[in-house]
């Protein structure tokens, strides 16, 4: 595919499932595909107002998800995750005025009860933290005084406070759980060593 902006992309260190101390945390985590960070704006609260155009959706290593391309009117670029339904052209904005369409962002005030949202904060300013992942989607369900009560895909409700941002929309590449490996190797490519049973150890060599 295209390859990304290098201006919106940095270095990424592989851990092989090592923590601070150099020890194993987390078994089955090594090697694979060399990728760099995509840097993602997952905030938009500094562009308000401004409209930005889809430049192109790519592929993003770090995540189920792919990512849009967006250049604003002044010019900066920014990845955002790609929702489902936009496409290289599209218009899209952030902020209290912004239309309600898929891809834009605005304060979960500001989004009428019964659409879906992704992408939401949890705290005002830290950019969004909730529903991030291919295919997902959470639903606002009522307002009430300074809070929006949502409800996310695992069917749990979370109150939220009402000056929050979402995007309003589904994540799209929501095939992506149906995708198969196919062969081991590929499973290698993404970073995951072999599970090893237990029984197949010598007692010394068993995690627990």
């Amino acid at each position: 595919g295209n390859d990304p902006l290098k201006s919106l992309t940095k270095g990424k260190k592989f851990k092989s499932g090592r923590d601070s101390s150099g020890r194993i945390s987390i078994r089955r985590r090594g090697g694979g595909h060399k990728r760099r960070y995509r840097l993602i704006d997952f905030n938009r609260r500094d562009k308000f107002s401004i409209p930005a155009r889809v430049a192109s959706i790519e592929y993003d290593p770090n995540r189920s998800a792919n990512i849009a391309l967006l250049v604003y009117k002044d010019g900066e670029k920014r990845y955002i995750i790609s929702p489902k339904g936009i496409k290289v052209g599209d218009v899209l904005e952030s902020g209290p005025n912004a239309p309600i369409k898929i891809g834009n962002a605005l304060p979960l005030e500001n989004i009428p009860i019964g659409r879906t949202v992704h992408n939401i904060e949890l705290n005002v300013g830290k950019g969004g933290q909730l529903v991030r992942s291919a295919g997902g989607y959470a639903m606002i369900l009522a307002s009430d005084g300074n809070y929006v009560t949502v409800k996310l895909s695992s069917g749990e409700m979370r109150l939220i406070f009402k000056k929050c941002i979402a995007t309003i929309g589904e994540i799209g590449n929501e095939d992506y759980v149906n995708v198969s490996i196919g062969k081991a190797g590929k499973s290698r490519w993404l970073g995951r060593r072999p599970k090893v049973r237990g029984v197949a150890m010598n007692p010394v060599d068993h995690p627990h």
